[in-house]
């Protein structure tokens, strides 16, 4: 099954997704921002359900539902609005719709209204977790998130050629984004004339580029308050929390040795992608009735992690060299020689609170650095 949502609020399309994912078990969903890439999507591809918003920045949703009943009466169309006024409805209603619903809604009101405008039954098995997570991993997979990973990913490819006012400009209606860089911008680390940073652009400036990608390629990859069932928002967090740990470790031990550390912290933010992306299919199972508690997660975490992470770097086409690394964060070969990946599984295991292990102590000295306690310690400390 496909469907089509179209929605230019970000954070409403993706709990339409969420919904929609819970209703129909192994729907492939399709989002579109605007009435011209709807249109185009329903030019190339037919749809088994449409869920349309009426105000668009570059037209009417009723303009949609027009054309596709031109071509099929009976697929199903729900239209999406904050206008709930009698003519408003009756006017969509002559257009051919299944449904009208307002907005706000929250997603128990939204899967029982959905359910019943398009007569799902209300109380079908939930689908195999299993089964889930094996078909998921065949489709494209999308983080839910404020700012799109990919895009970020796609921005530090070509890093060399931006300047702070492009990215100003690319960023200027990122609300969560540029509240972020601004905070960073203005903490004691890069505060250097006493005055504040007030502007997007300045706070890019003050970063610096690579560093500034490195910062919306964190907040890209914070899923939590997406996703809808508390145990794995808890979960989301914490892995959140361990690559944030991972890439601070990384780039305090670049310094320290005088590398670059701004690939490396991009390797360590992106050392929980599997993870994140398991929970996003345990929460549509969860939306779908399927019962998921804490172990339960973990186990699908730990089966499941690895390859949802290698499908996401093929996917946003990673070089080789951030995988390398990335892998390196969880296991490392006894004869690998690469300074880099030895500072990774390194870094890794300072976020763990592992200093005093053997392999961290080992490590330490493989990279040239002291293992005294009081070094190792620094971590923790700064």
């Amino acid at each position: 099954m496909k469907a089509l949502i179209l929605e230019d609020d970000d954070l409403i399309a993706e709990l339409l997704e969420t919904v929609v994912a819970g209703l129909y078990s192994g729907v492939s969903v399709v989002l579109a921002e605007t009435l011209g890439e709807a249109l185009s999507q329903v030019k190339n591809n037919r749809f088994d359900l449409y869920i349309a918003d009426r105000n668009l920045p570059d037209g009417s949703g009723l303009e949609l539902v027009r054309q596709i009943r031109e071509l099929d009466r009976d697929v199903p169309i729900v239209m999406v609005s904050g206008r709930s006024d009698r003519e408003s409805v009756l006017q969509a209603a002559h257009y051919g719709i299944d449904g009208y619903m307002t907005k706000p809604f929250d997603v128990a009101n939204l899967h029982e209204r959905l359910g019943k405008l398009l007569k799902v039954d209300q109380s079908p098995e939930p689908p195999d977790l299993e089964t889930l997570l094996r078909d998921s991993l065949e489709e494209v997979i999308q983080l839910p998130s404020d700012v799109d990973p990919s895009d970020i990913l796609e921005l530090i490819s070509r890093q060399g050629d931006l300047s702070a006012a492009q990215l100003a400009e690319r960023w200027r209606e990122e609300t969560s984004l540029t509240a972020r860089l601004l905070d960073v911008a203005n903490s004691s680390s890069f505060r250097r004339s006493g005055k504040p940073v007030e502007t997007l652009r300045d706070a890019i400036g003050s970063l610096g580029v690579p560093l500034a990608l490195n910062q919306a390629l964190a907040l890209s990859l914070d899923v939590s308050n997406k996703l809808q069932h508390e145990p794995l928002r808890e979960l989301a967090r914490a892995h959140h929390e361990a690559a944030l740990q991972v890439a601070k470790e990384a780039q305090r031990l670049a310094i320290r040795l005088k590398k670059q550390p701004v690939l490396l912290q991009k390797a360590g933010l992106l050392s929980r992608l599997g993870e994140l992306a398991v929970l996003k299919v345990l929460n549509q199972y969860a939306a779908a009735g399927g019962e998921i508690g804490t172990p339960d997660a973990e186990k699908a975490l730990e089966n499941w992690a690895q390859a949802y992470g290698n499908r996401l770097k093929v996917q946003w086409r990673l070089p080789l060299g951030v995988r390398e690394l990335i892998g390196a964060v969880h296991f490392l070969p006894n004869d690998c020689t690469r300074e880099e990946r030895l500072i990774m599984r390194a870094a890794s295991l300072l976020a763990a609170g592992q200093q005093d292990s053997e392999e961290c102590r080992r490590l330490i000295r493989r990279i040239g650095m002291e293992t005294d306690e009081t070094e190792l310690e620094k971590g923790n400390g700064e």
